[in-house]
């Protein structure tokens, strides 16, 4: 990438963690590089999971409240060849609410200008709500939504009231009619389970709607609570794909004004801003 945020050239691959665990975390670097056509000693920055205790080296967690422009302030130096850094994470060291973050950071800093103050929802496995006031993240929660939607439809008598093949939720009547049994009432999610199950052993409805109605309960449920934390307020969306659209969906019917932005285009931004802070004239 140049300092303005533009892209070069881009790699991708499925080396996860436990690939990087195994086979060490920079022969992965050196090879991305290489099909890069870049210099093995390229100004490398980093964020996610890398920076874990498991990971290449930790980079400890900035606590809550941090100003998202200072992440680069906690940026750690990988001892190998080259200049490779880190981002740190963020946690809420808060007993009564603890919770932490590790790459969503990086997406906050590309979204939100220096005194941003405002609302970021950040959809995926497990779902970022951010309440961020002139440009510090003062606190944030985490819903494992995105987990719980594939456990109960894996692993609970629901999966017998699931298509895997079934369409887009969105655009179902049973996910708008799920949301919004669960914004009216989110603490009778248990009972509202059950019932989508119970209403196609009636015939009431068809196996077909069961990924709709379930996406719907637990997503609506997720904005119930996170509109009863944070009010309702605007909210920017990080995201990509279908979940995105989903979650679009849902927050307009919840009648939440949204702006949407691309989460890969968010991290792109986010690395280029530390990497400023951090390199300035040498990183163009």
């Amino acid at each position: 990438m140049t300092a303005d945020g533009s892209v070069l050239a881009e790699t991708r691959g499925p080396e996860g963690m436990l690939h990087c665990a195994n086979t060490g975390f920079a022969p992965v670097l050196a090879d991305h590089l290489a099909k890069l056509g870049a210099a093995q000693d390229l100004p490398v920055l980093i964020c996610g999971m890398a920076g874990a205790k498991q990971g290449w080296i930790e980079a400890p967690y900035l606590r809550t409240p941090t100003r998202l422009d200072a992440l680069h302030d906690g940026a750690q130096r990988v001892a190998t060849p080259g200049d490779v850094r880190i981002l740190p994470g963020i946690a809420q060291a808060d007993a009564s609410a603890p919770d932490v973050m590790r790459g969503e950071e990086t997406q906050l800093l590309g979204v939100t200008e220096s005194g941003f103050t405002g609302l970021v929802c950040i959809p995926g496995t497990h779902s970022k709500w951010i309440r961020i006031e002139s440009g510090s993240l003062v606190s944030f929660t985490t819903y494992m939504t995105g987990e719980l939607f594939s456990v109960i439809a894996q692993h609970s008598i629901l999966k017998h009231a699931i298509d895997p093949d079934a369409g887009s939720p969105a655009a179902n009547d049973a996910f708008r009619d799920g949301l919004q049994r669960a914004l009216n009432a989110p603490a009778a999610l248990p009972a509202s389970l059950f019932s989508l199950r119970a209403a196609q052993l009636l015939g009431f409805e068809k196996q077909a709607d069961g990924t709709a109605r379930l996406s719907g309960l637990l997503i609506g449920t997720e904005i119930a609570d996170a509109a009863s934390r944070y009010g309702k307020h605007p909210v920017r969306l990080i995201g990509a794909g279908a979940l995105k659209d989903l979650y679009a969906a849902a927050l307009a019917a919840a009648g939440v004004e949204i702006t949407i932005v691309d989460a890969e285009r968010a991290s792109q931004q986010g690395l280029t801003k530390a990497a400023i802070h951090l390199w300035g004239a040498k990183f163009t």
